[in-house]
């Protein structure tokens, strides 16, 4: 063999070994990414359960809060439906207790010498206010009356229950 057969044969197995070295440079580098890829992704996975876990929390958290909110509404319509019957039930006691002249409604008369109106007075034993003046009213009348009272009574019952209402939904 001739130095330069010697040199040529030199040249290729030196370019053999750097095109093996890279071939393993490539492939340690090809471990590499692949052992930081798979870091990463397990990085990944573990913030995803995190804020699922996160969200699923919130929800169950906004779930039971609008169930408090439910039942909390609930118990407060049942409460004012109550109310609203009980009142109804009183105002249909005393308009037939008007009605068979169980009871008679009167107004107080306002004391003033100078007047000369001789409204007629009912006197008895059973009364609020001792010595005044008082003046039936026409059943007729105490019926309308009634029934205003019973107007403003469901009003007010369902104000309140309004009220409440608004109040729960905010907090």
């Amino acid at each position: 063999m001739t130095p330069v057969q010697k040199l040529a044969g030199l040249a290729v197995l030196i370019l053999l070994l750097m095109a093996g070295a890279a071939g393993v440079t490539w492939q340690v580098q090809d471990w590499r990414m692949g052992e930081k890829l798979a870091e990463q992704e397990g990085l990944h996975k573990n913030d995803l359960a995190a804020i699922s876990s996160a969200a699923a929390a919130q929800a169950r958290a906004e779930q039971d809060k609008r169930l408090a909110t439910e039942q909390a509404l609930a118990a407060s319509d049942q409460q004012y439906t109550r109310e609203l019957s009980d009142a109804q039930r009183n105002q249909a006691r005393l308009r037939d207790q008007l009605a068979t002249a169980d009871v008679r409604l009167s107004v107080l008369l306002a004391e003033d010498p100078a007047s000369s109106c001789n409204v007629p007075t009912t006197t008895g034993a059973v009364g609020v206010v001792h010595a005044a003046r008082r003046a039936q009213l026409d059943p007729a009348h105490a019926q309308r009356i009634i029934a205003i009272t019973d107007d403003g009574d469901q009003g007010l019952i369902a104000l309140r229950a309004c009220q409440a209402y608004v109040k729960e939904i905010v907090h």
